[in-house]
């Protein structure tokens, strides 16, 4: 019997993909557990919708990740901080201090996308942003003492 998975079942396979399976199986275990669907014309309808939909969807997002890269490569920002006569900054800038300078020019991040970064001395440090879709962009940090 061909059923339409409706979630990853173990050992059988993922979401969206349709398997066949013996009888019993699908309707003694899956059927009652709403993992799967009978493979007739109305599911493979629907699977084929949701598939366009998750197609379009994706390269919705890749446009808008690629226009956020292009935003991003070559954004200079400048964060003012306290140092010590050696040029110690006496509190770090970290992702946090740099994604409140991004906001202020109106560019949104998350945490996960600056690359693990802790400033500690003055001076200019390029720092890579990870995006969606494997891009990247790189900005550069100039932290100046007060």
């Amino acid at each position: 019997m061909k059923v339409v998975l409706l979630q990853e079942v173990k050992g059988v396979g993922k979401a969206d993909e349709i398997k066949e399976v013996s009888e019993g199986y699908a309707r003694n275990f899956l059927f009652p557990r709403h993992w799967a669907v009978i493979a007739k014309d109305k599911a493979l309808k629907e699977l084929s919708d949701k598939k366009i939909k998750q197609s379009k969807d994706a390269e919705a997002d890749l446009k808008m990740q690629q226009d956020l890269a292009a935003k991003l490569d070559g954004v200079e920002i400048t964060i003012k901080e306290k140092a010590s006569e050696a040029g110690v900054l006496y509190a770090a800038v970290g992702q946090a201090k740099i994604m409140q300078e991004l906001g202020r020019r109106g560019i949104k991040l998350e945490r996960n996308q600056l690359s693990n970064t802790t400033i500690k001395k003055a001076g200019e440090y390029p720092i890579k942003v990870k995006l969606r879709h494997g891009l990247e962009a790189e900005i550069t940090v100039r932290v100046e003492t007060l």
